[in-house]
């Protein structure tokens, strides 16, 4: 396995275990794309919105993979090849496919970045993976990210190259005349995708082309996608989750058609799920509930979504509960995480499990540990017992043995012996099916009391009032931690604090449990990727206590 000071390979036994079952197959994106072009050359690959003229677009698979060998072509001419780093910044645009893919035959790896990054963070991705060239857009929703991009090669010495979708070099750079180029090691890195970033700046995350299509191939399976499937990306497309789980990877391994949205809000959605006769589009939570109230004043013909799954974060199961009646579609959980590690709940699962877990694991060969939650130091051996909760270690042939060019980080993100601490709380019930408690760091110690968040939201998602909510803690000077909860109301709705609070008690929860505070709001602030941003909660309630 192709490893050094950049990259932490997986053990050599390992990996060898992982080929002879077939896991990794010695496949690149490459040469996968092309079998899918000669298998389903004439089916339509992609359909959306083009930054060039922003006039929709259909390529079938043949004509992905003509512009895929093409852009190719153009990136190795300027000097694009041989593991360069490359940044993508792009919206969901039909471009960005046969980008990607011609990043990829180009032997280049793309590091994929999120429309609403911004110069700090691009700056800190480029010089972090001394990347050589950026791929973006012109002026997108008010931003001009050509003129950020070349700002960020100015401050960049390896950048050399920006390459704006849409002007004319590129368009010269898209027309090369295709040719044969070598496949890249298919063990050695594909990408580098960026952490959720809780503490400081993401970090980067190396995936293999082995290990990612492995994952990309199980995905396509238990989500049971076919090629009359027709899967809507509304996320933005270079996060993990609308890329593999099963995303536009997971929908092209089965010859199915990827919409892209331009927008992630109930009107774009539905519109294109009716025009487009979307079968299964991947959400989070808070997007869910926009989309629950929605349906219930739409016009639009919905009949034709079968799986809705929902991930990124915990969905509650007062949320899960409304979805299949209002939306007409099956319900998929699903839980992961760039690293790797990947839950489904099955399309076969009794509802039960359906609306209260967030599924299995993909594979057989996942290990998984749940640890002491109180030690930060807990290594794989010191499991809690059956049925309690604990923090999520793992380890397995798709997650990563550790970050890129981080080791001081890596010796605390994983176990002496591989695993990687997850930082999420988790319970497993009997069928194997996880249930995800919250994070280990946004647990709240109110006077020694321990408070998972996500129990507490859930409750409160059970008033007929409320569409959405957050929990958080806030200083103290004497429990050291109280709980505020955000609670965005139902359309024309106005619930009271006190009726909330005793809305909570009366669902016969501890007392330490029921919120201290209750706020309500319209909407919470998000990430790049529309979770939902208690990180910016938490703030807003410090900088509310600073200035009394």
């Amino acid at each position: 396995m192709t490893g050094g000071p950049d990259h932490t390979p997986w053990p050599a036994a390992d990996a060898a275990r992982y080929r002879a079952l077939g896991y990794w197959q010695g496949q690149t994106f490459g040469t996968w794309l092309t079998g899918l072009a000669e298998a389903y050359a004439e089916r339509t690959a992609v359909v959306g919105v083009s930054a060039e003229g922003g006039e929709q677009v259909r390529w079938t698979y043949a004509e992905l993979d003509d512009r895929a060998h093409r852009l190719a072509a153009g990136f190795v001419e300027r000097g694009i090849a041989d593991g360069q780093r490359v940044i993508v910044q792009l919206p969901n645009v039909a471009e960005y496919v046969p980008v990607i893919f011609g990043l990829w035959r180009a032997g280049a790896l793309p590091v994929f970045a999120l429309p609403a990054h911004r110069r700090s963070e691009l700056t800190h991705f480029a010089a972090h993976a001394e990347a050589s060239a950026i791929v973006t857009v012109g002026e997108h929703e008010r931003h001009d990210f050509a003129a950020e991009a070349r700002a960020v090669a100015g401050d960049v010495p390896s950048v050399r190259n920006v390459f704006v979708v849409g002007e004319a070099e590129f368009a010269e750079l898209a027309a090369a005349e295709p040719k044969e180029l070598p496949d890249p090691d298919p063990s050695g890195l594909a990408f580098l995708q960026l952490s959720g970033g809780s503490t400081g700046m993401s970090k980067l995350i190396p995936r293999t082309h082995d290990d990612y299509l492995y994952s990309v191939r199980e995905s396509a399976r238990i989500c049971r996608l076919r090629p009359e499937s027709v899967y809507l990306v509304v996320l933005p497309v270079a996060h993990n989750y609308p890329m593999s789980s099963p995303g536009i990877l997971g929908a092209l391994h089965a010859g199915s058609t990827v919409v892209l949205s331009p927008r992630p809000d109930a009107d774009t959605a539905f519109g294109l799920i009716e025009s487009e006769g979307v079968t299964m589009c991947g959400v989070v939570p808070p997007l869910a509930a926009a989309w629950v109230q929605a349906a219930a004043r739409t016009t639009r013909d919905l009949s034709t979504l079968e799986v809705l799954l929902v991930g990124g974060a915990k969905c509650a199961r007062e949320l899960a509960e409304r979805i299949e009646p209002a939306l007409g579609c099956r319900l998929q959980q699903v839980f992961g995480m760039a690293e790797g590690l990947v839950f489904y709940t099955r399309l076969d699962d009794p509802d039960e499990l359906v609306l209260s877990t967030q599924g299995r694991p993909i594979s057989l060969d996942d290990e998984i540990r749940v640890v002491d939650p109180d030690n930060p130091e807990a290594s794989s051996d010191d499991v809690v017992e059956p049925g309690q909760a604990g923090a999520l270690l793992t380890r397995g042939p798709y997650t990563i043995r550790g970050y890129y060019r981080a080791a001081e980080h890596n010796a605390t993100a994983f176990t002496p012996d591989g695993f990687y601490r997850t930082g999420d709380l988790v319970r497993f019930h009997p069928s194997g099916h996880v249930e995800v408690v919250g994070r280990v760091k946004e647990q709240i110690n109110r006077g020694g009391e321990k408070v998972a968040p996500e129990e507490v939201e859930n409750h409160l998602m059970a008033h007929p009032d409320v569409v959405d909510a957050a929990v958080v803690g806030m200083s103290d000077d004497y429990l050291g931690e109280r709980t505020c909860a955000y609670v965005v109301p139902a359309d024309g709705a106005e619930p009271a604090e006190a009726e909330l609070r005793r809305f909570v008690r009366e669902r016969g929860v501890a007392a330490f449990k029921v919120p201290d505070r209750v706020v309500l709001t319209g909407e919470f602030p998000t990430t790049g990727v529309g979770k939902t941003s208690k990180r910016e909660l938490r703030a807003l309630l410090a900088a509310q206590a600073k200035n009394g």
